[in-house]
């Protein structure tokens, strides 16, 4: 699913999302059967690839423009435990058009009672591929989510 909100949201009144259900699996877990924190991370991940899927621009189509997405900055803020079996929600954000940089917020939940499991956010920069130097955003990209937001 990938919509926009324009409601009153304090953090983020206009903004691309898209949610990922997630069955956490016992692999995930430590031997508490808490998630372990690490995990988290992996979760972002695949809310994210599944966002940029959504809209258009799945990492291939990214790599195949000529660009990388390095993570070069990373938080997460654990509210509540999740365990072994629970399906959890990963909301997935963009909230501004990126220059040479694109902060994507993350908000995780239960899916069953949507109690709040854990929320944070990454920062990539555009790569240029061949060059392995930090570049600008993509026209591409900055064209599409400027239509989406």
């Amino acid at each position: 699913m990938i919509g926009t909100n324009d409601i009153d949201a304090p953090l983020f009144p206009i903004m691309i999302f898209s949610d990922t259900k997630i069955r956490v699996r016992y692999a995930d877990t430590d031997q508490m059967k808490f998630v372990y924190y690490g995990k988290y991370f992996e979760y972002f991940e695949q809310g994210r690839s599944d966002l940029l899927r959504q809209i258009g621009l799945p990492y291939p189509e990214i790599e195949r423009m000529g660009y990388f997405l390095p993570v070069i900055e990373a938080h997460a803020e654990y509210k509540q435990s999740a365990f072994y079996d629970d399906e959890i929600t990963v909301r997935t954000m963009i909230s501004e058009i990126p220059q040479a940089r694109v902060r994507i917020t993350y908000l995780l939940y239960r899916s069953v009672d949507e109690t709040p499991i854990a929320s944070g956010y990454t920062v990539h920069t555009f790569m240029n591929a061949e060059k392995r130097m930090p570049t600008r955003a993509p026209r591409e990209f900055i064209d599409l989510l400027s239509k989406l937001l």
